[in-house]
């Protein structure tokens, strides 16, 4: 074919790399390839097409030797044809050349020491003059019979092959690390938010004067730069912290050698390896786990925000947003809470303790552990002296300086602040932001609050088994002066005045009472206190005595539990149930007769309430604790207006049970609460002497003790009229002080009372129908309906709770 021919090549063929010149013509006379090939073939030929298919795959791309001289290795004898005549078959005998193979064994075989131009073509060899020998062909190595000699391998080779296997590790390496670090940082923050961190909101509680007293959420104070700063201040902080800082790059390898072999010689985690910059990333963006994820991930934030601020802006950042303790974030709060004062007039001592919090804040806290911040303090001195920081005698100096005073962060009346803040979203909203509340907490009576309950607590109280108690003082208007929620705050936060669910005992009769009074029933009505039989209950006088008939303000005045019994069976527990919900007691309240005796649970908080309710002369009122709410910014997010309602139950019939009240302190379980000026008051104990009360008012005060224990363990017969009349005796006599005494609501020249129209003088049971003891509420009001005098029947009751005084 023309195709084939050079005068007929395409310009792909004469510019390609692999034309390799013209091809000969081949006629039809010429054998065929077929005709050339052998009957059979050897298998050193086989051999030898396997071995250069594959040397000729493995040399590519690879550089190629330079062929070795002529005289190395002389090529071996070129293939001549020899001319025979034909045979009648037409078939040409074809011969192999005539040379020898090595030796070989397959798996031995070393490839890449092959040379692929070996297998090129021989040349032909060059005329050698008349008798000559041919030449001979060199004797094969000792040991290795059949190959040939090899060209001797130089140094540099070896060492172009380290180079490049050190780059390949090397690019490996990266991008193994490449990858790990790309994992770290699949969940890190959003650094560029590095000014946007979010914190709780903190609020700031003032007393009823303005007196701040309490700080809650995360406080932070002026933002201070270091240059603002005292130089002691942040050369306390370096030296205790960073010595370095200003030297490294983020991370200090120096600094985390030491503390690994400080470390390893102690056998425990003695010293931390971290600079301001790692402890500024994890107090920005991490969590305070202590995992390898995570400090790599600090040492990945630290370089980043060392590449973009400076040294003085990391360190500022830093010293305005660490946690000090006290729920403080910064040196400024931090030097207000402890010292009371901003943290640019700071001393050396001061600033000491201030950097001897960075460690363990809750540890090292001045106000709750004075001794160990101090002793934190006098190393941070050694170390700033150690440093260059300190003089010899600038040191002496501090250490000889006296302790400051020590600050309560949360002052008094924690258990009141926690209560507080809690309302505060309530009345501004949850993204209320900094707050300022003023409160109606009375600082004076908060303070003998707590100081008289912690004595009895721990005087005749730890005698008795008690352990725990409440106390809550309110104005007749709802507002709350004192409130103590437990004896010790730091070792419980449980507010057992607003949370605690307790039986109130007998301190529940005076809402049966004025059911009664309600009902037709007057002070002077009488009553049998003697045992009764209600069904399957049959409740009994604590003191186990029996006083006959008596009228109903000696029932109350003397707590017996057989005459109100008696009293609620006829008035019904429906009447009971709503009066003392209307006046305040927001929980749950049971329909059997057991009400009767306080078996219902309530809370310290809304039986003063209640008791309250009756010295407004039977108006309630909502205990109440926030007068105004005001942003950082002075702005008034909320003020108190108004007040309570109308009356929920007659007043006259309040007046008249204030003054059946006043007969507890006279002459009846009371007795000992008897203060100097008019009062009226209820004591209550429950079964087993488990719970002990103590409620009562006066013109200006309303207060209410509980006595108990967490684990309702019982008390060694301990009754409302004994430790928690004391206990409210002596604090009300501290609120009083200083105040001239004043007479009970309603009775300051009030008409005496009179029975209501239908009531019999005698007696003292309303003519409300045919059948007296038929019931209080529900057989009038069937007749009322009716409009005749029909009997109703009794109403019947659950009276399995039994055994209740």
């Amino acid at each position: 074919m023309t195709a084939d021919r050079p005068d007929h090549m395409t310009e792909q063929h004469r510019t390609g790399q692999l034309y390799a010149g013209p091809r000969p013509v081949r006629t039809r006379d010429d054998p065929s390839p077929l005709d050339k090939l052998p009957g059979r073939l050897s298998a050193g030929a086989i051999f030898r097409n396997i071995a250069s298919a594959a040397l000729a795959s493995f040399g590519r791309g690879k550089p190629r030797r330079k062929a070795p001289p002529p005289s190395a290795a002389p090529p071996p004898t070129p293939y001549k044809p020899v001319q025979r005549p034909r045979r009648r078959s037409g078939v040409l005998p074809f011969n192999l050349p005539s040379f020898t193979l090595p030796s070989f064994t397959l798996p031995r075989i070393s490839l890449p020491k092959l040379s692929a131009t070996k297998l090129r073509s021989p040349k032909p060899p060059a005329r050698r003059p008349a008798g000559a020998l041919p030449p001979q062909p060199p004797a094969p190595p000792a040991g290795r019979p059949g190959r040939a000699p090899q060209p001797p391998r130089k140094g540099a080779g070896w060492g172009r092959r380290l180079v490049q296997g050190g780059l390949v590790a090397a690019i490996w390496c990266g991008i193994v690390l490449g990858m790990v670090l790309a994992w770290f940082a699949l969940d890190l923050p959003d650094i560029s938010k590095v000014a946007q961190f979010e914190r709780r909101a903190s609020v700031t509680v003032l007393a009823a004067d303005g007196t701040e007293f309490a700080r809650f959420g995360d406080l932070h104070g002026t933002t201070l730069s270091v240059r603002d700063l005292p130089p002691h201040l942040v050369d306390a902080v370096l030296a205790i912290e960073d010595r370095r800082f200003y030297g490294h790059f983020g991370i200090d390898p120096l600094g985390l050698a030491r503390a690994v072999y400080v470390n390893w010689r102690s056998g425990r985690a003695v010293q931390g390896g971290s600079t301001i910059t790692q402890q500024l990333a994890k107090n920005l963006f991490l969590t305070p786990e202590k995992s390898l994820k995570r400090k790599i991930q600090e040492a990945m934030l630290a370089l980043w925000l060392e590449s973009r601020f400076t040294k003085d802006q990391i360190l500022t950042a830093y010293l305005n947003r660490v946690y000090l303790g006290a729920g403080t974030f910064g040196v400024d709060a931090a030097a207000r809470t402890y010292f009371g004062k901003p943290a640019t007039e700071v001393d050396i001592r001061e600033s000491a303790v201030l950097a001897g919090l960075l460690k363990a804040p809750s540890r090292y806290a001045p106000s709750s552990n004075p001794d160990e911040s101090a002793e934190r303090a006098r190393v941070v001195m050694a170390a700033m002296l150690d440093a260059g920081y300190l003089t010899q005698a600038q040191y002496e100096a501090a250490r000889a300086a006296k302790p400051s005073p020590k600050r309560k962060p949360g002052g008094d009346g924690r258990y009141f602040a926690d209560w507080v803040t809690d309302l505060v979203s309530g009345f501004a909203g949850p993204d209320h932001g900094d707050v300022i509340v003023r409160t109606t907490l009375d600082l004076k009576m908060q303070r003998a609050a707590e100081q008289r309950m912690e004595a009895l607590l721990a005087g005749p109280g730890a005698a008795a088994n008690v352990r725990q108690g409440a106390l809550v003082a309110m104005s007749p208007d709802g507002a709350v002066r004192a409130l103590v929620g437990g004896r010790d705050y730091d070792s419980s936060e449980f507010n057992r005045a607003t949370q605690a669910m307790r039986q109130p005992g007998s301190a529940f009769k005076p809402f049966v009472y004025l059911a009664a009074l309600e009902a037709g029933w007057s002070p002077e009505s009488a009553i049998e206190d003697a045992p009764v039989q209600l069904g399957n209950w049959s409740p009994g006088n604590y003191d186990g005595k029996y006083r006959g008939t008596v009228t109903l303000a000696a029932a109350l005045a003397h707590s017996s539990n057989t005459a109100m019994a008696r009293l609620i069976d006829r008035v019904g527990t429906d009447r009971v149930r709503r009066i003392a919900s209307n006046l305040g007691i927001a929980s749950p309240l049971t329909r059997d007769l057991s009400l009767a005796l306080g078996t219902s649970e309530v809370t310290p908080l809304e039986l003063v309430r209640a008791y309250a309710g009756i010295a407004n002369r039977g108006a309630p009122v909502w205990a109440y604790a926030i007068t105004e709410i005001k942003s950082r910014d002075g702005i008034v997010l909320y003020r108190r207006q108004g007040g309570g309602g109308g009356a929920v139950v007659d007043p006259a019939h309040a007046v008249q049970l204030t003054r059946m009240m006043g007969g507890v302190l006279d002459y009846g379980t009371g007795r000992s609460a008897r203060l100097n000026r008019p009062a009226a008051a209820k004591s209550g104990t429950t079964q087993d002497y488990h719970d002990a009360w103590f409620v009562g008012f006066t013109a200006d005060l309303v207060a209410g003790v509980w006595l108990g224990n967490d684990n309702n363990d019982a008390m060694k017969k301990v009754t409302g009229g004994s430790l928690p009349a004391k206990l409210w005796r002596d604090f009300m006599m501290d609120a009083h002080a200083g105040k001239p005494a004043r007479p009970l609501p309603g009775l300051d020249g009030a008409p005496a009372w009179s029975p209501p129209p239908g009531a019999v003088p005698q007696g003292g049971v309303p003519v409300a129908s045919a059948d007296a003891r038929s019931g209080g509420g529900i057989g009038s009001l069937i007749e009322k309906i009716a409009g005749t005098p029909a009997a109703a029947p009794r109403v019947q009751y659950d009276y399995s709770n039994s055994g209740v005084r």
